[in-house]
């Protein structure tokens, strides 16, 4: 094993970290703040007032500030596996069908201001939630719940709709985050930046042009949970890109970074033996897909949709512009989520011309179909580029497309999209919990985040919820396989390919292994300063 480059294998399904060199919890914080690098942006604007109201935040930049200062009942634990209490002293499900949760608070909490946390408050927080339904779709995650019953100020009881294996799962999400009725207004999104909850940290966020230049979190002294926090202070720095957060990694300016990573940097700190920066790869969940508005008369025939997965070669598309940092993704589940099936390929096998040349005659569809395939430019990382340029190249050198090709910033990417002005757009997907439930019915349910206009009956009404009733998610592997076959032949979605994820960080700091979970949860209280 090269010395600089840690790798943290899945071992049957369970994605666990499992090196001690540069892993679990430090010996304690000492020293200065560390100082972290990330390329994600915060940006206020006029489409998105409330980047950071837990109500409204669904990207996985806004959701790493909020599970450092907003604490849930559950949580993910250290090393995966099913979701723990937090928040809570006890959490589960009192009935055989999986439609009443109950949860009991732990004694004692309060929010970071000192003020006592009840259950009076959980129940606002989810209500709230559920009563904004705000343009993120973020509150598709509570839809199962019916209502939210309290019991004295510690106990809190969530009927459902119906049955819901997942729900503990989406208890451990920001949007159940736990706020106070007095700093959050019942109808309305707290606009800017200013984030007060329980968690393990306070925020401090520093603030130039709407956007946040440098996120303070302080160890917030009245917090009482699961976590060890193992320093005093994180510094959280935004950089426009990749390059520019590698070079104050390389100056000492930054102890450590994290998403996104550029592949070259990413096989530069691989080859690289000597030096003070360590390179920590881990299992990860993230995918990369192609959406479609259906109604939109460019897309709407299905064989369109067929032909260009029959077209797209993704092994190209990984090799040649990620390396070894992603593998080819045949579902919208990743291969080592329980419930993966390899539908797309299934369906379609090899890359074929000749096969989407007859699909797209079969339909009569005149030829080439002119299409513009839109991504985003600043929000997954400097690649991404590369890949919607290759991309075009695969489709136009079919002779079956014309494909134009047109990056946006996120800030104006987003708004666009839920607009449906787009026709073909690009975009990513960092799970909420490691779940296959979480790779499909928050982009084919009711509301759902993208707001696509495609529906199927089938999978709403039948599959999604039959998969839900199923405590051993190995049983749920028939509807879940159904579902992605639905997928497959109707293709409202193209996958294209399953990430790893990184962490960089120079040899003084300790705690990295655990830095990021398999979600791409970025779990700071792991950090600290020591002797790798």
């Amino acid at each position: 094993m090269n010395r600089k480059t840690l790798v943290l294998p899945a071992v049957v399904g369970l994605l666990a970290p499992v090196l001690a060199a540069c892993g679990g919890s430090g010996s304690g914080s000492g020293g200065d703040a560390i100082k972290v690098g990330t390329t994600d942006r915060f940006i206020a604007s006029k489409d998105a007032p409330a980047p950071l109201d837990p109500a409204y935040a669904y990207d996985v930049g806004t959701w790493n500030i909020l599970r450092q200062t907003v604490q849930t009942l559950m949580i993910q634990p250290k090393g995966e596996g099913d979701p723990v209490p937090e928040a809570a002293e006890s959490c589960g499900f009192t009935d055989s069908g999986n439609e009443r949760y109950a949860c009991k608070l732990r004694e004692g909490l309060k929010f970071a201001n000192g003020d006592a946390i009840t259950a009076a408050d959980v129940k606002y927080s989810i209500d709230r939630a559920l009563a904004i339904k705000a343009d993120s779709g973020v509150f598709a995650l509570l839809s199962t719940i019916d209502t939210v019953e309290t019991q004295g100020d510690r106990e809190v009881i969530f009927h459902l709709k119906t049955a819901d294996a997942t729900f503990p799962f989406k208890l451990s999400t920001p949007v159940a985050g736990i706020v106070n009725p007095d700093d959050y207004a019942k109808n309305k999104l707290r606009d800017g930046f200013d984030v007060d909850g329980s968690g393990p940290y306070t925020l401090r966020a520093e603030v130039k042009n709407d956007e946040i230049t440098n996120a303070v979190f302080t160890k917030n002294p009245n917090y009482k949970g699961t976590l060890k926090v193992n320093n005093e202070e994180v510094d959280m720095r935004s950089f426009e890109t990749a390059d520019a957060m590698g070079d104050a990694l390389a100056k000492g300016d930054l102890d450590v970074m994290t998403r996104t990573m550029s592949p070259a940097q990413i096989k530069k700190l691989t080859d690289d033996s000597d030096g003070n920066v360590d390179l920590v790869e881990m299992p990860g969940l993230e995918i990369r897909y192609l959406a479609f508005n259906t109604n939109d008369p460019g897309v709407k025939t299905k064989a369109v949709r067929q032909a260009m997965a029959q077209i797209i070669n993704r092994s190209e598309l990984t090799s040649k512009v990620y390396g070894s940092a992603a593998q080819p993704l045949y579902s919208l589940v990743p291969a080592s989520i329980t419930g993966h099936s390899n539908a797309f390929f299934n369906k379609y096998g090899d890359p074929s011309v000749g096969k989407a040349k007859t699909m797209l005659a079969d339909a009569n569809i005149t030829t080439p179909v002119k299409l513009t395939l839109n991504y985003t430019t600043d929000h997954y990382g400097s690649a991404t580029k590369q890949e919607f340029e290759l991309l075009q190249k695969q489709l136009n050198d079919s002779g079956l497309f014309d494909v134009t090709i047109k990056g946006t910033a996120w800030d104006a990417f987003v708004p666009a999209e839920r607009k449906g002005s787009y026709e073909v757009w690009g975009m990513g997907w960092f799970p909420d919990f490691p779940d296959a439930d979480n790779y499909l019915a928050p982009f084919l349910d009711k509301d759902n985040f993208l707001k696509l206009p495609y529906a199927n009956a089938q999978i709403r009404t039948k599959l999604i919820p039959e998969s839900r009733r199923e405590a051993d998610r190995l049983a749920a592997a028939s509807s879940l396989t159904q579902i992605q076959d639905i997928v497959a032949d109707e293709v409202p979605l193209l996958p294209l390919w399953q990430g790893k994820q990184y962490v960089a960080a120079r040899d003084n700091v300790t705690g990295t292994a655990y830095a990021l979970n398999s979600s791409a949860t970025l779990q700071l209280w792991e950090l600290s300063r020591g002797v790798s």
